[in-house]
Order: C-alpha cells, then structure tokens, then sequence
C-alpha cells in the first residue's frame, strides 16, 4: 500500500551532545552528515522519527 506521497529530510544540526536515541532516529532515517538528504516514503512510522528529531532536520514535502 504506498500513497506515492514521498518527504525529503535534510539533516541540519549534528548529534554530538545529544542523547543515544536521538543519534540512532538520526541512522535509522539514513542521515549521518549535516547538510545530507533522503527522500522516504511518507508513512506515520517516518513521520514519528522526524518529529522526534525536529530539532536537528529540516523536512521537504513533495508529491510523487
């Protein structure tokens, strides 16, 4: 089932200083730099790793 919604995240602060969890949502969404991209599906899974680390990216909507 894919919507054809998509989201792109850009990483625009770094992890260092921040808790474990946060460092981890980081990889799991595949950011590791600042400044790097993924465009993901755009499911409440992704959607709930973003807002957990708002902070630290900026998100980009876009229709597939």
């Amino acid at each position: 089932m894919t919507s054809g919604k998509r989201v792109t995240v850009v990483q625009i602060g770094s992890p260092i200083g921040r808790r474990a969890d946060q460092e981890a949502t980081l990889k799991g969404l595949g950011l590791n730099k600042r400044h790097k991209r993924r465009t993901l599906e755009d499911t409440p899974s992704v959607r709930g790793m973003i807002r957990k680390v708002q902070h630290l990216v900026r998100v980009e909507e876009e229709e597939a």
